[in-house]
């Protein structure tokens, strides 16, 4: 496992309640309690939160599927040699990755990187994507309901409590990774920590298969090791600003003080702030057919946007994989709703009403493409998050047949 602190002999086994009596007051002087002379926010530590993250899912899949490309470069999208050279990577493997290649990349760019020899695409098959993701998710849910997709290959768990009755994070997690890797032949990493922002950068921080545990006295440490262009949310844009400012890691901007950096970026100023000193109170909003009021599907990416087309390609994916959670459901929406996020941090809303509810991807995509439309400005900053949401839930009440079955 390759831990937080290089200094704690053995952080797995080191429960948080048993220290909170030795630490509280360095939790008090190091992670950011609120007084006079502090604008950030009380810190809650009591929490265990996990972050799993599928290795390479798409391309890991793809392999398990074809053992054969395991040693290839392996690229999933379309080949733009036989597409006019269009198209962009929707993810790929690690040999591909060590020639710089990368998600959201142009797949003409990949051509280039790659020999040849080596490289290999293959069409997104989503359909097969989402039943793995689905038995990875039922392995969640055995073992707590406060599971948040993000995607289809990343979650947060909330196992403060438990269904194992287990009180030791880092040992779910790894019960978890083991569990998928011997059941499903693939890998994971996961993040550990108290919040969620820690665990992601957890998860990211010993990729691949890694393992990561962050304790409370050691979270002002360890992001202050980090490179601000790993903290999540930190686009190029503002990162080339953060450097301007002379803040290049972790510990830099924890030299900054709060006022000044929400007077220099405002909303994300402000957010920026608390996750230098290990701060973030959101919590998992647990997956729930039955309290749901919508179902959305939406991800961050870096490098940001900047061309339509490529917005679009990716608001087609989500759409059809809206239908599919709705026709599983038996439900019908009427609204569609996008979100955009630019490089910048400023976020748009928008929604559309149906003429009748749907549960066709190709409505969804229809209102969902006139709504982005609308945010073209927000390409010129590059985009940083697409998000489609469908609510306004109609159940349907008739089976439908197909009379050639008879």
């Amino acid at each position: 496992m390759k831990q937080a602190m290089l200094k704690s002999p053995n952080i797995c086994h080191i429960e948080w309640d048993q220290r909170k009596q030795t630490i509280s007051s360095k939790l008090q002087r190091n992670i950011g309690f609120m007084n006079k002379q502090n604008l950030l926010p009380q810190n809650d530590i009591h929490r265990r939160i996990i972050h799993l993250d599928m290795d390479a899912f798409y391309a890991s899949v793809e392999t398990q599927r074809n053992p054969e490309l395991k040693n290839k470069a392996l690229v999933i999208g379309q080949d733009p040699r036989n597409n006019g050279g269009h198209g962009v990577v929707a993810t790929c493997n690690y040999v591909a990755r060590k020639y710089g290649v990368h998600s959201a990349m142009p797949a003409i760019k990949a051509v280039k990187l790659i020999p040849k020899s080596e490289l290999v695409f293959v069409r997104p098959d989503f359909k097969k994507y989402r039943s793995v993701s689905a038995k990875i998710h039922s392995f969640m849910h055995e073992i707590t309901d406060k599971v948040e997709s993000i995607a289809l290959d990343e979650a947060y768990l909330d196992v403060t409590h438990n269904k194992l009755g287990q009180n030791l994070a880092v040992q779910v997690a790894i019960g978890l990774q083991r569990r998928i890797r011997t059941e499903l032949g693939l890998n994971s990493s996961f993040g550990v920590s108290y919040n969620k922002f820690l665990a992601k950068m957890g998860s990211e921080y010993a990729k691949p298969f890694g393992r990561t545990v962050i304790l409370p006295y050691e979270a002002k440490q360890f992001l202050g090791m980090q490179k601000i262009e790993k903290f999540p949310g930190v686009g190029p844009k503002t990162q080339e600003q953060l450097h301007e400012m002379g803040i290049y890691t972790g510990a830099d901007l924890q030299k900054v003080a709060d006022f000044v950096l929400i007077k220099k970026f405002k909303k994300m100023g402000y957010f920026l702030a608390q996750h230098a000193h290990g701060i973030d109170l959101r919590p998992v909003i647990a997956d729930s057919d039955t309290n749901r009021k919508s179902i959305g599907m939406e991800r961050t990416y870096e490098p940001a946007i900047y061309t339509r087309d490529e917005a679009l390609t990716h608001i087609r994916h989500y759409c059809k994989h809206l239908e599919d959670e709705l026709k599983k459901r038996n439900f019908f929406a009427q609204t569609v709703v996008i979100k955009v996020r630019d490089n910048d941090f400023d976020t748009v809303t928008k929604r559309r009403k149906l003429t009748k509810p749907s549960n066709s991807q190709y409505d969804y995509y229809d209102s969902a493409r006139e709504l982005f439309d609308k945010t073209s400005n927000f390409l010129e900053k590059g985009i940083r998050l697409i998000g489609v949401t469908v609510t306004d839930f109609k159940k349907d009440e008739y089976q439908t047949i197909n009379l050639f079955d008879y």
